[in-house]
């Protein structure tokens, strides 16, 4: 990444000089394209090139906001009372998120990564009681197991569709998003769990239609720079039960698909050898002939040198 800000920076002092609105939009690349955790540390070479405070202040105001919620960074309260989750689904205005659990809204410092202060949520921002009934039941039973499951992982449930219903006969749309990080970055890696699952109540036909969408990033740059970024996304249906009830099920499902996308990637990581990095490699040798493996005597470089030296006669 350095080595890329520095060709970015020779190509800045290049004759073709770029105007201040370039020069924010390639920024705002770099920012956006950083990482798992790993923003702050692009930033400040970021900065550091366009030595110009007004350009770098523009492109990390218009960054961060953006990186912050597509990758579902967990900020935790300045009274220690919670965490709130930066997500799309969690903004109820600029830079203020809901945290649905403890019914808390949290204004953010998005550059800084921080919580500021945090206020109670107004009625409007939270779900009638007939479907907090579900929403609740579903954090629970998401909670327990994100904790079995991803450890420092983070989830919240939340209600983007419907959330004025208050009784059976309507529709209504819950969302669960789970987020869990290693950054390790003494040990030059990085990697991140998101999943976001859009569960919607469809009175009619009384179906819960499961939407999933499963993402990992990793970064490892001990000596190089390898990337991991794969995504998964997965339908699912269940019935329409009691809040408890389908709690349980929904997790069900979630657990299923994210354990299957998980074994898949394993699978995939032992085939690699044999596979990806296999087509990597040249199919034959300059000489084009293979080398007999099964027969490696006949190039032994110590019989050739007792021959020429007349050794072992």
């Amino acid at each position: 990444m350095i080595k890329m800000l520095e060709e970015d920076e020779d190509f800045l002092e290049s004759e073709t000089q770029l105007t201040d609105d370039q020069k924010i939009e390639i920024a705002k690349w770099f920012l956006l394209n950083a990482p798992a955790g790993e923003i702050q540390y692009v930033a400040k070479d970021v900065r550091a090139i366009l030595k110009d405070e007004n350009i770098y202040k523009k492109a990390s105001e218009e960054s961060f906001p953006s990186y912050n919620k597509s990758h579902l960074i967990c900020l935790e309260f300045p009274n220690r009372s919670g965490d709130v989750l930066i997500t799309s689904f969690s903004e109820v205005d600029k830079d203020e998120y809901l945290d649905p659990r403890t019914a808390q809204v949290a204004r953010v410092d998005h550059v800084k990564q921080v919580c500021k202060d945090v206020r109670p949520a107004r009625d409007e921002e939270l779900p009638s009681a007939f479907v907090e009934e579900y929403r609740s039941a579903m954090d629970a039973e998401i909670m327990k197991y994100v904790s079995e499951t991803y450890p420092k992982g983070i989830c919240s449930v939340y209600c983007t569709k419907g959330k004025d219903v208050e009784e059976p006969g309507f529709d209504f749309e819950l969302v669960v998003v789970i987020s869990a990080a290693r950054h390790s970055p003494q040990n030059f890696c990085n990697g991140s769990w998101r999943s976001i699952w859009n569960i919607e109540f469809k009175d009619e036909i009384q179906s819960v239609e499961v939407r999933g969408e499963m993402q990992v990033g990793a970064h490892y740059f001990e000596e190089g720079n390898v990337q991991l970024d794969a995504k998964h996304e997965c339908k699912d249906t269940t019935l329409i039960q009691s809040p408890d009830d389908s709690a349980i099920s929904l997790v069900n499902i979630i657990r299923h698909h994210e354990t299957e996308y998980l074994a898949s990637l394993q699978t995939s990581y032992l085939k690699l050898p044999d596979t990806t990095f296999k087509d990597l490699r040249r199919k034959l040798p300059v000489t084009r002939t293979l080398f007999p493996w099964h027969n490696t005597a006949q190039f032994s470089l110590t019989r050739d040198i007792e021959k020429e030296l007349g050794i072992g006669k």
